[in-house]
């Protein structure tokens, strides 16, 4: 019998209970990620019945697949970055937009092992989660410079856990 990693099990466990709350919620969700390249996509795919809630993922690793394929302005990345706050927050709400799901992840950093800088270092990673009803939240993680699989990893399971905490509060109804 083969064991898988802790932290592979880790990120099933966070995925599952966010497609829990997402069924509850009848809730679709797509995901735009950039440094773990599909890893949330995959992580949800590998769970059985997943379909009824995952609608998509977008890998837009460069710039310009971040502008052309979710629709984050030019400006935005110039004047913060694509490893950014504002960033992680514009994918998050796009790929809702392009896809026309009710919750968006995102997830965007540095994996390493190089690009980093001392601004933003290796293990800086942003992600962000929204609501089509205009609910957000976004978190920077600071893994430090723990190997680019580790950093994927558990950048993917912060990214569940920030979507589990949104998606956890009562929806305010719409007026």
């Amino acid at each position: 019998m083969t064991h898988k990693p802790r932290s592979d099990e880790e990120m099933r466990d966070a995925a599952e209970r966010v497609l829990e709350l997402c069924r509850v919620k009848k809730f679709t969700l797509a995901t735009a990620e950039s440094c773990t390249g599909g890893l949330c996509a995959v992580t949800i795919t590998d769970i059985p019945g997943s379909s009824d809630v995952f609608d998509r993922g977008i890998v837009t690793y460069s710039n310009k697949a971040k502008q052309m394929l979710l629709g984050v302005p030019e400006a935005l990345l110039n004047e913060h970055g694509a490893v950014s706050a504002p960033v992680a927050k514009a994918m998050a709400e796009s790929v809702i937009r392009a896809t026309n799901t009710q919750v968006g992840l995102s997830v965007t950093g540095i994996a390493g092992p190089d690009g980093g800088s001392e601004e933003k270092p290796v293990g800086l990673v942003f992600v962000g989660g929204a609501l089509a009803s205009g609910a957000h939240h976004v978190r920077e993680c600071r893994f430090g410079d723990l190997g680019r699989c580790e950093i994927r990893r558990r950048s993917v399971i912060a990214a569940f856990a920030l979507l589990e905490e949104l998606l956890a509060k009562p929806i305010k109804p719409q007026v």
